[in-house]
């Protein structure tokens, strides 16, 4: 390295970014720390003062690193600082500074947020910011944010809001094109408004009940959790569109481990009396639309008939809606056409239905319009999930009208849940499941069970498996037993 000209040493050191790093470079010699001048990002851990000797404090510690560059560019601190220190750094870094990601730490703190000025405040001077990322916030009052103006990417997560104080902070940044908001709890009412906004990620939990508003005409990506009133209207560019209302269970991803994993704080769970229902979509005419995912404990069906109504272009449909109903009411889904639905999305080239969708599809009149040249041009690949072998007759004729009018079908996915291996017609079930493989061996079959080792057991030993739990039926099919 003594032997390398100062301008490769400069470029060699700009690229480190961990504070640790650079405090250890900056010992090395002369040559090496003023070569830090140029550093473009530093980024301190969370443990990043836990063995720190001497009498500095960290937010001290940060302004000195902080004093020595000339260009810093990112700057990502998960360290505990106060307000009084941030305001010095950004009085330091705010001409070059685009990027800052702050781990707040104060989202259970309210005196905090009544400090002036306070963290959030502080923010206000990074005026040329491009991307603004923030963890653990307590949001209870309006920001004393001026108007940024170059801010393009606003993240959020794990965040105690009140609607006046985001409606502000949203407000001061009109030119955003990315937005999240995650694990975000205390939102009742949301309108939004932003006229360059393309992407958009919401997920506020709670009792569920959250109403929203978007007006974003350029908006192409939309993924909504824990809202029972949405209201999108200006949705031509809109190529992908989630909506789920989870509250009252936990699934896979649950906003309150979220916040707990990634702001510190113990959490032991979202109990909600309530569940999470839907009950009014307002999208008007879906015409872009590829992607759409449904999920949820109930729905009203009016929202389920009217998305997919609206969506009838679209190539990827998600559906994993448990009930239908209004208000109290949990209802199962009202029987669903089988030639009219696919009539209504010709361009639907991957199926994932779930449960009550499914059910819905399996009755016993659901087929009787089935004309001669039917055919599902498009689809490609189906996704099914079977809880029951009730009416086995029925969901086995869905299933062979998918693979027969599926002219293009390469794939389908057959998951098996909570299906115990006692109830009588289980073996039935399966043995018509084998079946259905056998006489369809140009289709990709794969068969996920759960919680009936007996009849998977039983299968093993008729077609002479080696390695229980996991079996293959030849190249093509599979079981996995979870």
């Amino acid at each position: 390295m003594d032997s390398l000209p100062d301008a490769i040493i400069q470029y060699i050191l700009s690229h480190l970014s961990n504070a640790r790093d650079v405090a250890a470079c900056n010992c090395v010699s002369k040559r090496w720390r003023e070569s830090l001048t140029y550093l473009r990002s530093l980024y301190f851990p969370r443990n990043s003062f836990d063995s720190r000797p001497g009498s500095y404090s960290s937010d001290t510690v940060v302004w000195k690193m902080l004093s020595a560059t000339a260009c810093l560019e990112e700057l990502v601190v998960y360290s505990p600082f106060t307000s009084a220190g941030l305001a010095s750094w950004l009085s330091l870094v705010h001409s070059s500074l685009k990027d800052l990601e702050l781990r707040m730490d104060n989202v259970l703190d309210y005196q905090a947020c009544l400090d002036s000025p306070s963290k959030l405040d502080c923010i206000a001077a990074a005026k040329k910011l491009k991307s603004l990322k923030l963890w653990g916030v307590l949001m209870a009052n309006p920001p004393k944010w001026d108007v940024f103006e170059n801010l393009l990417c606003l993240e959020i997560v794990g965040a105690r809001l009140e609607d006046p104080a985001l409606s502000a902070a949203l407000g001061a940044c009109p030119n955003l094109t990315n937005l999240v908001l995650l694990g975000c709890e205390g939102v009742r009412s949301v309108s939004i408004e932003l006229p360059y906004l393309e992407h958009c990620k919401l997920d506020f939990y709670g009792s569920g009940n959250c109403s929203l508003s978007l007006t974003c005409p350029k908006i192409e990506l939309l993924e909504v959790q824990g809202c029972s009133w949405i209201r999108v209207r200006e949705t031509t560019c809109l190529r992908n569109l989630s909506i789920a209302n989870n509250a009252g269970k936990h699934s896979t991803y649950d906003p309150g481990m979220l916040f707990s994993q990634l702001c510190g704080i113990l959490i032991i769970g979202l109990l909600c009396d309530a569940l999470g229902r839907v009950y009014m979509v307002d999208f008007g005419k879906l015409s872009a639309l590829e992607s759409l995912s449904m999920r949820g404990v109930q729905w009203c069906w009016d929202a389920i008939s009217k998305m997919l109504e609206w969506s009838n272009e679209v190539k990827h449909l998600y559906m994993k809606v448990e009930f239908t109903g209004d208000l109290e009411a949990l209802l199962p889904f009202p029987e669903v056409d089988f030639v009219e639905f696919f009539n209504s999305h010709p361009k639907l080239q991957k199926f994932d239905i779930h449960g009550a969708m499914f059910a819905a599809l399996c009755q016993k009149n659901s087929l009787k319009n089935v004309e001669p040249g039917f055919v599902i041009p498009c689809l490609e690949e189906v996704v099914v999930q079977v809880r029951s072998p009730l009416n086995a007759e029925q969901k086995m004729n869905t299933l062979e009208s998918l693979l027969k009018y599926g002219k293009n079908l390469k794939k389908m996915v057959i998951r098996i849940l909570q299906m115990k291996s006692s109830h009588s017609s289980t073996d039935e079930f399966f043995d018509e499941i084998c079946r259905l493989r056998f006489m369809n061996r140009k289709i990709a079959f794969e068969v996920f069970a759960f919680d009936i080792q007996l009849v998977f057991k039983r299968f093993v030993e008729q077609n002479n498996c080696i390695g229980w739990p996991l079996f293959t039926w030849n190249c093509s099919c599979r079981a996995n037993l979870v």
